[in-house]
C-alpha cells in the first residue's frame, strides 16, 4: 500500500506539496491537517449514547494554541498535567469547569495554582491528597485510582497495574476517604489510566468493567473518567487495521449504562484521549543530507534528529515514512533497505532501521506519519537544535503558519544580563 492510496492523506498538503511547504517555512517542518482533527474529535465525542458522556483531550499530546482552538470548537473538554498547560489551555478559550488537572508528585504551588483558578484536581497517592487537605480543606476532589490492569505498546507507557507509578492502589481507597473525611474534602470524581496505544477494545473494556465496580464505594461522585489510550495504526502503510471504536463504544454503552442504573443518579463520564485525536493529524517533514554505506549499511542521514522526534529513540517506536522528490512520492521505484538518521550527536539518533524505501539522494524529503502525537511536544533543543516551525493545513487547502521556528537567539533567552 502507498500514502496516496489512504484517502485521509490523498489532499494532506491540501493545495501545496511537501517541497513547497519546505521551500516555504523550513526543514524540518510539522504539517498538520485540519479536517483530519475535527474528525477525529467527532468519532469519539458521538462513541456511546449517553448525553453526559465527556471527551478529555489529553493535552501533553500535542499542546499546540491553534490546534487547542480547533479541539476546543468540536466540545471537547481537556486534561492537564501542570500549571503550564492549564495556562496554555486558558489562553485556548478553555474554561475551568472544562478543565481536569492530573498531576503526580507535586508541591504545594502547582496544586495552589489549580485550586486558584478554580480547577477540578484529582490526587494520585495518599500523600498528595493529604497534602491537598492541609492546602485546601473543605474542597471537592477527584482520585486517581490503579484498577490493576495496564495495558499499552511498551512497558514505559503502562500506567496501571503492579509496577507503575501512578495511581492510588484499591487497597488504598478507604485510607483515601479518611483523609478526605479528615480535611472535610468531598471525592466527586475518581478517574485511571491503564496506559497507551491499546488496539483492541477488550483491556479497556475489563478494566472500566473493574473501575466501575470500584466507583460504586463514593457515594458523592459528579463523574467517573475512564482514561484513554485510544490507539492509531502506526503501520497504516502495510494495512493495519484500525481500532474498532464502533466494537467499543457498544461495549462501553453497555458498562456505563449498567453502572449509571445501579449508582442510582446521573454522572457525568469521561475519557481522555490525546493521542487518538492528534496523532494521524500530524506528518513531520525532513531532508536527506547525506548518504552513507558502513559495514553493510546503508544510512540516510536527514535533519531529522531525536530532538524533533523523540518517540523512536524513547520507545522504538514505528512511524511509517514515505520519500519526496521534487514534491512528489517516489512510489513506484525498487526499494532498498536502508536506516533513517538524524543530526543529533547520538548512537540512538535512529528514525527508522532497515526500512525498505526507494532509493534516496541528497535533496530529498522525506514524510513521518502520524507525528502529530508527542512529536512537537517532547522536542527540544538538544545539541543547541533549534525546534521546527509548525503548519496548519486548514480545510480549505490553504496553510497557515501556527508556530515559528526558533531562531539562534532563542536559545539566549532563558539567560539572565
Amino acid at each position: 500500500m502507498i500514502m496516496t492510496a489512504i484517502p485521509e492523506y490523498q489532499d494532506f498538503f491540501g493545495d501545496d506539496n511537501p517541497a513547497g511547504l519546505i521551500a516555504r517555512y523550513g526543514s524540518p517542518l510539522y504539517v498538520y491537517h485540519e479536517a483530519i482533527l475535527r474528525r477525529r474529535c467527532r468519532e469519539l465525542k458521538n462513541l456511546i449514547d449517553y448525553e453526559r458522556f465527556t471527551v478529555n483531550y489529553s493535552v501533553k499530546a500535542n499542546a499546540n494554541l491553534s490546534l487547542l482552538r480547533i479541539i476546543r470548537e468540536e466540545g471537547l473538554h481537556a486534561d492537564a498535567m501542570s500549571p503550564g498547560e492549564l495556562f496554555i489551555l486558558g489562553k485556548a478559550g478553555f474554561m475551568p469547569e472544562q478543565l481536569f488537572f492530573v498531576p503526580n508528585n507535586v508541591g504545594d504551588d502547582e496544586l495552589q495554582y489549580a485550586v486558584d483558578h478554580h480547577i477540578c484536581v484529582s490526587l494520585d497517592s495518599l500523600d498528595q491528597l493529604e497534602r491537598f487537605g492541609r492546602l485546601a480543606p473543605g474542597s471537592d476532589v477527584a482520585l486517581r485510582i490503579n484498577p490493576g490492569v495496564g495495558a499499552g505498546h511498551h512497558v514505559k507507557v503502562v500506567t496501571a497495574g503492579k509496577k507503575t507509578k501512578f495511581g492510588i492502589a484499591e487497597e488504598q481507597i478507604d485510607e483515601a476517604r479518611a483523609i478526605a473525611n479528615r480535611y472535610r474534602m468531598r471525592i466527586i470524581g475518581v478517574n485511571q489510566h491503564i496506559g497507551s496505544l491499546f488496539m483492541e477494545p477488550s483491556a479497556f473494556l475489563k478494566a472500566a468493567r473493574h473501575f466501575f465496580s470500584m466507583a460504586l464505594a463514593f457515594p458523592d461522585l459528579a463523574f467517573v473518567d475512564l482514561g484513554g489510550g485510544f490507539g492509531i495504526p502506526y503501520h497504516k502503510l502495510a494495512g493495519e487495521e484500525r481500532l474498532d471504536l464502533a466494537a467499543l463504544g457498544r461495549g462501553l454503552n453497555g458498562l456505563v449504562q449498567s453502572f449509571v442504573a445501579s449508582y442510582g443518579k446521573p454522572l457525568t463520564v469521561k475519557i481522555e484521549p490525546g493521542r487518538y485525536i492528534v496523532a494521524e493529524c500530524g506528518i513531520l517533514l525532513g531532508t536527506v543530507h547525506a548518504l552513507k554505506e558502513n559495514n553493510g549499511t546503508t544510512y540516510s542521514g536527514t535533519d531529522l534528529g531525536f530532538n524533533v522526534l523523540a518517540r523512536p529513540m524513547l520507545y522504538d517506536s514505528w512511524h511509517d515514512l514515505v520519500a519526496y522528490r521534487d514534491g512528489q512520492p517516489l512510489e513506484d521505484l525498487q526499494t532498498k533497505s536502508v536506516t533513517v538518521v538524524g543530526n543529533i550527536c547520538e548512537s540512538g539518533d535512529i528514525i527508522a532501521a532497515d526500512r525498505k524505501l526507494p532509493p534516496l539522494r541528497s535533496g530529498d524529503l522525506l514524510a513521518v506519519l502520524d507525528a502529530g502525537a508527542y512529536g512537537y511536544s517532547m522536542s527540544s533543543n538538544y545539541n543547541n537544535r533549534l525546534r521546527p516551525a509548525e503548519v496548519l493545513v486548514r480545510e480549505d487547502g490553504s496553510s497557515m503558519l501556527i508556530r515559528c521556528r526558533e531562531t539562534l537567539e532563542d536559545l539566549l533567552r532563558a539567560f539572565p544580563g
